[in-house]
């Protein structure tokens, strides 16, 4: 476990040095969220959103997810580059933990987009938004959590791909309906019942319920309860995965 533990650490820096040497990569991720969040936001100010609480607090918590939703499904990309340019070649002659590798390089996305959420929930706090500070920092918590389960979940999907053209679309796919099912811009309960009951079956819908609940200051909801068992689930499943992935690739 020690040796676990200082692989881990070692593949971290590596790759949070990296980050830090690239301010475009700390900064960009957020733009999407923040135009949503000043061109959006503005137009549901005052709107009947069918949930409790103001509709900053609607908006606020899906734009945090939607980051982690969009940034860490994409991070495979690096991988691919690392195979193009012998990186992983390189690392599988090393004695490094397998388990190491992902759990380094998922440290690293967990703390950029933990970081880029800071930054948008004070930007929202300039706009308007008020919730408590147990909800904020457990909606933070949440953005780990799914940034950990879809960067796991890239990472091995790119060691499979063979090129950034089979990766794309296939990231794609899953995004887009993740997005538009789980109600990330806008509560479900204004969908209609057959779209709302579909939208049960996506597991990142219970988070972003839960979410919301926590910016309202209800912690101890049912809503609650299945958000955390769904992202501690989801994270578990998508590292087990992610791990036996990069062994078999020897990666």
């Amino acid at each position: 476990m020690s040796a676990v533990l200082s692989d881990t650490a070692l593949i971290f820096g590596r790759y949070a040095r990296q980050t830090l040497r690239s301010r475009f990569q700390m900064l960009f991720g957020i733009l999407m969220p923040l135009l949503y969040l000043f061109f959006f936001g503005p137009l549901l100010t005052g709107l009947p959103l069918g949930s409790r609480g103001s509709s900053w607090q609607v908006l606020v918590p899906g734009l945090l997810l939607q980051l982690a939703l969009f940034g860490a499904s994409f991070t495979g990309f690096s991988i691919i580059i690392e195979k193009n340019s012998g990186v992983v070649e390189r690392m599988r002659v090393t004695p490094v933990s397998r388990l190491a590798l992902l759990l380094g390089r998922v440290l690293r996305d967990a703390s950029l987009f933990v970081f880029q959420a800071v930054l948008l929930v004070l930007t929202a706090l300039l706009m308007g938004l008020r919730a408590p500070l147990a909800g904020i920092l457990i909606g933070f918590v949440f953005v780990a959590l799914l940034t950990a389960t879809l960067g796991s979940l890239s990472y091995a999907l790119a060691l499979k791909a063979r090129t950034p053209q089979e990766f794309g679309p296939a990231v794609n796919a899953f995004t887009m309906p993740s997005m538009l099912l789980s109600g990330l811009m806008l509560p479900m309960a204004l969908a209609p019942g057959w779209l709302d009951a579909l939208s049960h079956f996506m597991p990142l819908r219970y988070l972003v319920d839960a979410m919301r609940d926590a910016y309202v200051g209800e912690y101890a909801t049912a809503r609650m309860l299945y958000g955390v068992i769904a992202a501690v689930a989801l994270t578990v499943a998508a590292l087990a995965l992610g791990t036996r992935v990069f062994r078999r690739a020897g990666a």
